[in-house]
């Protein structure tokens, strides 16, 4: 993403830091789904997980519960009102061991042993995702695990209604002016997505994709090998 982008992008996330934390935890659904996509990485307690794009912390529940009160969760984001609103998560729960980082999570590297990364609905704003993709495999200790859960148009039969409701929530979600995209922005989203699980596929083993939300939801997670 070009820095103009990525300003943007954190003002438009910024503005509406406090909206998307409500609509985060209070979607019908979606706390399940996360549920699913920290299953994929396989935590143990005591175990350390950096979450890119961390946005206000509605993951951290449930990698908190996976690692426990030994294990580290450390959140990465690029707009300060999403850290805001993670922050206050992390303050109301207490949770000593859940720290957050203002930082882009396409160049961020962590100085410390890690577990597994997990990145939700984040791929879209990457404009390196097979790039990206393989630096976060990259940072991740032989065994350990990275999951992906993204959303794109669905390819299911008669699924149209689904995805006209999709554009029209990927145009109220995008920052800036959609002209600047030189295909329409679903188009671009459903490319870096194809584009991510292409990479998870060629720098890790045991890749399991599934579809949810009637098949608009996409899991994708693999395992770092022992020896690369």
């Amino acid at each position: 993403m070009s820095r103009r982008g990525t300003t943007a992008a954190q003002q438009f996330y910024g503005r509406w830091a406090q909206l998307y934390d409500l609509l985060a935890v209070a979607t019908p659904g979606l706390s399940e789904l996360r549920s699913r996509v920290a299953d994929e990485l396989h935590l143990s307690p005591g175990d350390t997980v950096i979450e890119m794009g961390c946005g206000t912390g509605a993951n951290f529940p449930h990698l908190r519960e996976r690692v426990g009160p030994a294990g580290r969760v450390v959140g990465v984001d690029f707009t300060r009102g999403m850290l805001e609103q993670a922050r206050d998560r992390i303050d109301r729960e207490g949770w000593e061991n859940v720290h957050v980082v203002q930082a882009d999570a396409a160049t961020f590297s962590s100085r410390e042993d890690v577990d597994a990364v997990l990145a939700t609905f984040v791929i879209g704003m990457l404009g390196d995702p097979h790039g990206t993709v393989i630096r976060w495999l990259d940072g991740i200790r032989p065994g350990g695990h990275l999951a992906l859960l993204d959303a794109g148009r669905s390819s299911r039969t008669y699924s149209w209604p689904v995805n006209l409701a999709f554009k029209g929530l990927v145009l109220a979600s995008t920052p800036g002016d959609i002209s600047a995209f030189e295909k329409p922005p679903w188009y671009v989203l459903d490319e870096r997505i194809a584009e991510s699980r292409r990479a998870l596929s060629a720098g890790a083993v045991d890749v399991q994709d599934s579809e949810h939300a009637l098949g608009v939801v996409r899991i994708t997670g693999g395992r770092v090998a022992e020896s690369r």
